[in-house]
């Protein structure tokens, strides 16, 4: 119903309304308040986790042993590097061929594989086939068949110097053929070619 302009109270109750009208469309025009703003940039990069064979030194793991016997040992030495910009909470050791052979499935005379790093570069030792490491060498993979039966990979042992960001580990790759292989078990010269892959694995996860 609709204010009567004829009396009174209505012209005052009319007056009102339309000063309260005024009043909030009013407000909308000169409300304000302080304000005060402060940010900061945070950069962020994510880490990296890689390790690399043959930095710094020839990687002599690649030149082939020929004319095994029973009794030999070959060192190779190559030098493992952690490339990337993290720590690792470890690295391990797969080995595998494409061409197996009695070399590499006879688990008792077959090739055997050990490995040891040291904290510099190898040096020839006084005779021949003997090296001599600076600081004491480490043996990270002791004897154990070249390709083991149901293992799927190898962690090296003790603390690998290319655990740390930068760090790098000579090692000295032995392969070596059991004095108590019979020809029988070996005929017809058999080969495989070995594959040496070693799998560096993130550090833990952390909190701070």
């Amino acid at each position: 119903m609709g204010i009567s302009m004829k009396t009174t109270s209505g012209k005052i109750l009319a007056s009102v309304a339309l000063v309260g009208t005024a009043a909030a469309v009013a407000g909308l025009g000169t409300y304000g308040a302080f304000t005060s703003t402060t940010q900061a940039d945070q950069a962020v990069t994510a880490g990296s986790v890689a390790i690399d064979l043959g930095k710094g030194a020839p990687n002599t793991l690649e030149t082939a042993i020929t004319d095994m016997l029973p009794g030999d040992s070959v060192a190779k030495f190559v030098t493992l590097t952690n490339s990337g910009t993290s720590a690792l909470n470890n690295v391990t050791l797969t080995t595998s061929t494409a061409n197996p052979s009695a070399l590499t499935t006879n688990q008792t005379n077959g090739l055997k594989l050990t490995i040891e790093s040291c904290p510099a570069a190898w040096t020839p030792g006084a005779t021949a086939g003997t090296y001599d490491c600076k600081g004491g060498a480490t043996t990270v993979v002791p004897v154990q068949p070249m390709i083991p039966t149901g293992t799927a990979s190898t962690a090296l042992g003790g603390v690998p110097s290319s655990l740390t960001a930068g760090g790098i580990d000579h090692l000295k790759i032995t392969t070596s053929f059991p004095t108590a292989a019979l020809q029988t078990e070996f005929p017809g010269n058999p080969t495989s070619t070995i594959k040496f892959s070693f799998t560096g694995t993130q550090r833990a996860a952390v909190t701070q």
